[in-house]
């Protein structure tokens, strides 16, 4: 049976065209992301970096660690505690400690000066402790200076020296800092560096002060760092965040003892010790998510576009089914024939398209590491599976797509395939409407019942990516049905302009439904796809700015210079000595509370104020009173399952301290960002991050901004009003969103312009004869190219509107979603992105109809008039 299924395959070689080549690029996507997405399950963690050559770091437990009947439940802390002295001088009866303590220094080099390379002995080296890099022989020449340019703020953190050995650190020019004044700076490879003898102006905590650079030691790539006398770091930052121990693990963690809060840590567990050393498993779970959601998308539109492309191709061959069985070929014969067609176009495809994605994977892996997506480490492992997982996905969709056009194909009497040759009729059995009425009901009824239920689950990432589909996939069910109205509709207007191209375009659309369909359905896709999600991140976007701007009512928003760097302690002391301003100091940190004796929730949360948040602030209350907050209350929102005020719940702080707190209010929930507040009491430890300032009634504006910006100017705080704070700072999508979207709809579009070329191909080369009747009543080349082209925009038309009510029912479903929240906000239509997809669309298909239909007339249209099938 394989050699007629070839042969035949070869005679309608462009038939397959379409159908191998969206198939064969589904294919290759998923087996690329597919390889990614296996490389996230066991790429390798960072090792220690900060306290990579120390024997054993003891530092306050990051985590929260809390017993339950269903056993032990762990958070990260958000400000875990420093280590205290008592616990210090304990351990240093074991051996040798080092305090490690960090803290910002902003370094700012001068406009002009000089650089000295300094002298550098082997004494010099035997003071820092450290080993000399390069050359040992020492520089006994005169000091070189060189003239030094200008340069900015370089944001850096302050360490003592005595712990750069724990890296560690090598010095590569100079020596150690031994005075109050002297530090030692990490270089940047490739880059404008600071070298031995600049004098540079360093802020800290602790104020800004002149500085000189005694010795220089090659950056390590994880931190760009500051070495202080570790008499002067502890004057700048007194508490101690981590201490090297020079003894035994087991010798120390007696010594210390079960319940002392401490962690212990030796090996590749001296990563945790390091700065966010959760950093990269984050990265992982997000590149994780966005692999999953670019793989799914694919398989959706690759299944859609294939079956529809089948579809079609199966309904143009109804003559030879007929007169097949008109010679006695059974029914089971022509579905096996048509099986097998699909199942040789689903090897050939799955071949291709693997052979592709193992080429492309590298590409993707590195490109997502080179934009910041994945961590620098992320690298391909030598997984298979992902391979043989997307050839057999790509042979299933090809045999699956065909197995309803080849049953009603099978099905088909004789004489009734050959009537159907020349009008499209019965065109929605009675299977499709009935799989097309509970695919649309399920589309409809699902967001209505979380509606009801929880509307802040329709506003979530997986949510709005994967509801569109059920609506999608009824509507492209019934584009058969829905194309003559539709195709009427957009033709209304030409069919009563002068001329017969109107008439023939509205006519023709409304004849080759199937055709029309198959064109209308890859647009559909696209342009639900585009909208919904465009759309939805769009709305949600100006539904945060809407709840931003109505939270904060303060004339000005102070943040540091640096990006992360928290506000001077003297510019806060400066600005609440500013006469005429209301300042409000505010920290970020997190609270965790026990849901159900299950499972722990941390809550992001702010410390505050009371007697000035209300100031500042606009909150959406919907019990209680904000002025109720104090050091025993918290504010919470409707998420939380206690929400009745005057109640009182178990709360754990951001350095994990446990107590309990009464409701004071209660806030909406918002799209997400009405947090929990506290009192900077129980901040946990966090230090000030934000700082509003309202201009008191009567008080000088400008006098106020001002003092302000004399304030921000003599301690490096930014000061900003209002306005240009909530342009900057507003909600918007990360880039891992705006990756993801790239992803999904370049997918959706590259699927959509291989349908639409092989459909339109096909479509416009069965219609030979009809075009050359045409050509014999008088119509000349032009006219029938501009008819060919018309009707296949007016298809694509078509695919728009009904991929334009899709995604009108979705946005509607976030609207009201955010209005049952308590957000009021309008929906944002991204009409330039519709305007860009549709034109591509429609050029695409105009081309492509046009292009056959002329190779074809170049042929006599006698002879094309006169040709059999």
């Amino acid at each position: 049976m394989l050699t007629p299924v070839l042969s035949g395959m070869r005679r309608r070689w462009v038939t397959f065209v379409g159908s191998f080549v969206a198939l064969a690029l589904g294919v290759g996507l998923i087996a690329a992301t597919g390889l990614a997405l296996a490389a996230t399950f066991d790429a390798p963690e960072r090792g220690p970096e900060r306290f990579a050559a120390a024997p054993v770091v003891v530092r306050a437990a990051d985590h929260l660690r809390v017993d339950t009947p269903t056993g032990t439940r762990s958070k990260p802390l958000h400000h875990p505690g420093p280590v205290g002295e008592r616990i210090a001088d304990r351990l240093a009866a074991l051996g040798r400690t080092v305090a490690d303590r960090t803290f910002p220094a902003d370094v700012t080099a001068p406009r002009t000066g000089t650089d000295a390379e300094a002298p550098r002995t082997g004494a010099d080296a035997m003071k820092s402790g450290l080993p000399r890099a390069g050359a040992e022989e020492p520089h006994t020449g005169p000091v070189v200076k060189k003239p030094r340019t200008g340069r900015g703020v370089e944001a850096r953190v302050g360490r003592p020296w005595p712990v750069a050995a724990a890296a560690p650190y090598r010095l590569i020019s100079g020596r150690a800092p031994a005075a109050p004044g002297e530090v030692v700076v990490t270089t940047r490879p490739g880059g404008d560096r600071l070298r031995t003898g600049d004098l540079v102006q360093v802020r800290t905590p602790a104020g800004s002060t002149p500085r000189t650079v005694v010795g220089t030691v090659a950056g390590r790539g994880f931190e760009d760092a500051v070495f202080f006398t570790d008499d002067e770091a502890a004057r700048i930052s007194p508490d101690i965040d981590a201490l090297v121990v020079h003894a035994d693990a087991t010798a120390v963690r007696r010594a210390l003892g079960p319940d002392s809060g401490m962690d212990v840590l030796t090996g590749h567990d001296r990563r945790r010790a390091d700065p966010d050393p959760d950093r990269d498993a984050r990265a992982l779970v997000s590149v994780n998510a966005l692999l999953g959601t670019a793989a799914g998308i694919t398989l959706f539109v690759s299944a859609a576009v294939v079956a529809s492309t089948f579809s079609f191709a199966v309904a143009q061959r109804r003559r030879e089914f007929g007169l097949l069985r008109t010679v006695g070929a059974t029914p089971g014969r022509i579905r096996r024939t048509v099986c097998a067609e699909a199942a040789v176009v689903g090897v050939l495809a799955s071949a291709a398209g693997v052979w592709l994605g193992a080429r492309g994977a590298p590409l993707l892996v590195g490109r997502m590491a080179e934009a910041g997506l994945a961590p620098p480490r992320f690298a391909l492992g030598d997984a298979s599976w992902p391979l043989h997982t997307a050839f057999w996905t790509g042979v299933f969709v090809a045999t699956a797509a065909a197995l309803v056009s080849c049953h009603r194909a099978g099905r088909t009497a004789p004489t009734e395939a050959l009537r159907e040759a020349a009008v499209d009729s019965r065109v929605m059995p009675a299977s499709r409407w009935a799989a097309a009425v509970l695919i649309l009901l399920a589309g409809l009824g699902l967001p209505a019942l979380a509606l009801a239920v929880d509307p802040g689950d329709l506003l979530g990432r997986k949510s709005y990516v994967t509801r569109p589909m059920l609506l999608i996939v009824g509507c492209a069910l019934l584009a058969p049905v829905l194309v003559r109205p539709v195709g009427r509709l957009l033709t209304w207007l030409p069919a009563r302009l002068p001329g017969a191209t109107g008439v023939l375009v509205r006519e023709n659309t409304a004849a080759g439904v199937r055709r029309t369909a198959a064109v209308a359905a890859p647009v559909l896709i696209t342009v639900a796809l585009a909208a919904t999600l465009t759309g939805t991140v769009a709305t949600l976007e100006e539904a945060r700015a809407t709840e931003a701007r109505t939270a904060t009512t303060a004339d000005f928003v102070v943040t540091s210079g640096q990006e992360g760097r928290p506000p001077a302690p003297a510019f806060v002391e400066r600005a609440r000595a500013v006469e005429g301003a209301v300042v409000s100091v505010s920290r970020s940190t997190a609270v965790t509370v026990l849901e159900e004796n299950t499972a722990l929730v941390t809550s992001e949360a702010r410390a505050v104020d009371p007697a000035r948040l209300a100031a500042v602030s606009e909150l959406p209350v919907t019990a209680g009173r904000l002025a109720d907050l104090d050091d025993d209350a918290i504010v919470v929102n409707e998420e939380w399952l206690t929400t009745r005020v005057g109640d009182r719940v178990t709360v754990w702080l951001g350095d994990g301290r446990k107590t309990s707190l009464r409701i004071a209010a209660v806030l909406a929930t918002g799209t997400g960002d009405n947090g929990v507040y506290v009192t900077p009491r129980n901040a946990g430890g966090a230090g000030v991050d934000r700082i509003d300032v309202k201009v008191a009634e009567g008080a000088d504006r400008r006098a106020v901004a001002a003092a302000l910006h004399t304030a921000g100017a003599a301690t490096g705080t930014r000061v900003t009003t209002r306005a240009a704070w909530l342009a900057a700072n507003g909600p918007g999508p990360d880039d891992s969103t705006r990756t993801g979207l790239r992803m999904i709809l370049g997918i959706a579009l590259l699927c959509t312009a291989t349908a639409l070329a092989n459909t339109l191909v096909m479509a416009t080369s069965d219609r030979v004869r009809d075009l050359a009747v045409l050509r014999l009543a008088g119509a000349t080349v032009p006219q029938v190219l501009r008819l060919v082209a018309a009707e296949a925009v007016v298809a694509v038309g078509v695919g728009a509107v009904l991929g334009a009510v899709v995604a009108a029912v979705n946005l509607l479903v976030v609207w009201g979603a955010l209005a049952l929240l308590g957000v009021t906000s309008a929906v944002v239509v991204p009409w330039g992105t519709l305007g860009l997809v549709v034109a591509a669309a429609a050029l695409l298909a105009a081309v492509s109809a046009a292009l056959p239909a002329s190779f074809a007339l170049r042929t006599r249209p006698v002879e094309l008039a006169g040709a059999r099938e």
